[in-house]
């Protein structure tokens, strides 16, 4: 499927794997729709797409919200979920539920409702790309949180794919990639756990975000894909 006046809708598509997924989708022609919490981050990357690109600031924890931006937005051809705070390591020691659940709002339950509200204004042909993770296969101690995300999404994936059907429905899995999800962590830190994670990849390097976007990019225009998840992680859940 060529891109090419397709209109592609992003939220979280101000920053990050969205914003690569944003400008790869921009340069194959397609009409961009990037969705963020802040207008501050919308106006940032509107600057950085090429002409044409439109943008709005909508809570993607609040399920009217979504409702009403979509019935604005009217017809769109692919819609894709990158939106998603940094997620904190949890020990069983350490759990806090309330944040717990606190970190399925966006990531999930944020998902599921912008599928829901989204589904009935793709046109035909159209997909679904969400995002989900490398934890879900290869989780560490603390990530217990964060591996039920991935493994959540992912179930949803599947589940979609078979009640919105001939609609596409799949997801992207990244490893770790250098991007403003790490912003919480000092320079020092952030270097070193990239430093420590390129040593042990098959690919000898963490991920870009332009990587990434490539896979989103795939789903969007290969048409005989759905309930499908593609994993760029440079090789992590085999080492």
């Amino acid at each position: 499927m060529n891109l090419a006046g397709q209109r592609v809708v992003i939220l979280g598509g101000t920053s990050g794997i969205g914003l690569a997924t944003a400008a790869a989708a921009a340069r194959e022609g397609a009409d961009v729709v990037v969705v963020s919490s802040k207008d501050t981050s919308v106006e940032r990357a509107l600057s950085t797409l090429p002409a044409g690109a439109k943008g709005e600031a909508v809570d993607l924890t609040d399920a009217g919200q979504i409702t009403a931006f979509f019935e604005r937005t009217g017809d769109f051809d692919h819609l894709v979920f990158t939106a998603g705070e940094p997620l904190a390591l949890m020990t069983l020691d350490d759990l806090d539920i309330e944040a717990a659940r606190e970190f399925f709002t966006l990531r999930y339950f944020g998902a599921l409702a912008a599928v829901s509200a989204a589904a009935s204004h793709i046109r035909p042909g159209g997909s679904i790309v969400l995002t989900t993770g490398i934890a879900a296969d290869r989780p560490g101690a603390g990530w217990s949180v964060a591996a039920s995300i991935c493994g959540a999404v992912r179930s949803m994936v599947r589940a979609m794919a078979v009640e919105l059907a001939p609609l596409r429905v799949n997801a992207v899995s990244p490893g770790v990639v250098r991007s403003p999800l790490w912003s919480q962590m000092t320079d020092q830190e952030r270097d070193d756990m990239y430093a420590q994670m390129a040593e042990s990849l098959p690919v000898g390097r963490v991920g870009e975000t332009a990587d990434i976007a490539q896979a989103y990019l795939f789903l969007l225009q290969q048409q005989f894909a759905t309930g499908t998840i593609v994993t760029v992680d440079g090789g992590a859940v085999l080492v």
